[in-house]
């Protein structure tokens, strides 16, 4: 059994203007992810992915269709039961800044979620030297606030967090597209090796297709709305068969300026397909 399963997900917003017809930005979606597993989901922006993701948090309602996680329907879960959720489904988003509060330490930012599931202060305080331990981080960012950590440090700090709880299934949000390639890396390979330690989930949330091969054992490609292809990372990345997943991976620059414009010119045709 799948951990989770979204089966013909559709998802409207309003139209602008008076009168204006919903606007249908998922169009009856299907996809699961495994208990250890990693879904690279991957489009280009407006695509829809980011909105599959939201949808599993319960930040927006499907229109249609269905959501499960764990064998339970939490399609249309209200707030209390959001909230018991809340310990086995957890979210990285892509601004490791914007999503800290800037006025608390580390140690409280992630000290907080465990005390309002009714950890002791105490216990709270040992599992997050645990977690920093986990990430890479020193002991002493315990009193620090986030403006004193670099980008990468920031975004570790955020994958704590969301590991504070223990989850199931983390929807990773575009987390790495805001670090330098250096970072981006090193990042990636501390996923890889949570997954292998804890055997969290993921749900990985990407434009790019390069970083959904590093860490991605099935990757989804989302164009418009529609899930357009699927299947294992490697072949999906390498040698895709839908025209808008080879213009995806035509896009992605290369070092050889020769084959940059080989590439260019190839994906020009495809376009025009």
């Amino acid at each position: 059994m799948s951990l989770l399963e979204m089966k013909d997900v559709r998802v409207s917003f309003p139209g602008r203007g008076w009168r204006a017809q919903p606007n249908e930005v998922l169009h009856g979606v299907s996809l699961d992810v495994a208990a250890g597993e990693t879904l690279g989901l991957v489009g280009e922006s407006g695509s829809g992915k980011t909105t599959i993701g939201r949808a599993v948090l319960g930040l927006v309602r499907p229109s249609a269709g269905t959501i499960r996680f764990d064998g339970r329907d939490i399609t249309r879960a209200g707030g209390a039961e959001r909230r018991r959720l809340a310990r086995d489904i957890q979210v990285v988003f892509q601004d490791p800044y914007t999503s800290l509060n800037p006025s608390m330490t580390i140690g409280d930012i992630l000290a907080e979620p465990l005390i309002v599931q009714g950890a002791s202060s105490r216990d709270a305080r040992t599992r997050v030297r645990t977690l920093l331990d986990q990430v890479g981080l020193p002991s002493d960012a315990l009193d620090r606030l986030p403006r004193e950590f670099s980008g990468g440090q920031r975004q570790r700090v955020a994958i704590a967090r969301a590991l504070a709880s223990k989850p199931k299934l983390i929807v990773c949000d575009e987390p790495v597209s805001a670090l330098d390639l250096s970072t981006q890396a090193r990042v990636l390979d501390l996923f890889v090796e949570i997954q292998r330690e804890t055997g969290v989930a993921y749900l990985f949330v990407s434009h790019d297709l390069s970083v959904v091969r590093h860490i991605s054992h099935r990757v989804a490609v989302l164009y418009r709305g529609d899930l357009v292809e699927t299947g294992p990372a490697a072949a999906v990345t390498t040698s895709p068969d839908h025209p808008y997943t080879q213009r995806l991976l035509l896009a992605a620059p290369v070092a050889d300026p020769v084959l940059q414009r080989e590439r260019r010119e190839v994906r020009r045709k495809l376009a025009a397909v």
